[in-house]
């Protein structure tokens, strides 16, 4: 299985979409600091979404398009709001 996952960070207000092939992994890495992106204030980061896919290929169209198009990730900040208010 392939994700797609959201991550907002609870003190910066600030989101970040990545993609792996093993959720549980890649957050212990962004919660320890070991991701560029992420190592500030890395301890604030929550996962808000994640998408599944059995193809590799559709979750890198995916995040791609969602890294690419705000309009993608407004819409689906639209549908997650309540998760992001959460601590």
């Amino acid at each position: 299985m392939h994700f797609v996952y959201i991550l907002f960070n609870i003190e910066t207000k600030k989101f970040y979409i990545g993609r792996t092939n093993n959720i549980n992994k890649r957050l212990k890495e962004h919660r320890a600091g070991v991701n560029k992106s992420t190592k500030f204030k890395c301890y604030a980061w929550r996962l808000v979404c994640a998408e599944i896919y059995k193809s590799e290929k559709d979750a890198a169209i995916r995040e791609k398009k969602l890294k690419a198009h705000g309009s993608g990730l407004v819409e689906l900040k639209k549908r997650i709001k309540y998760s992001i208010l959460i601590n």
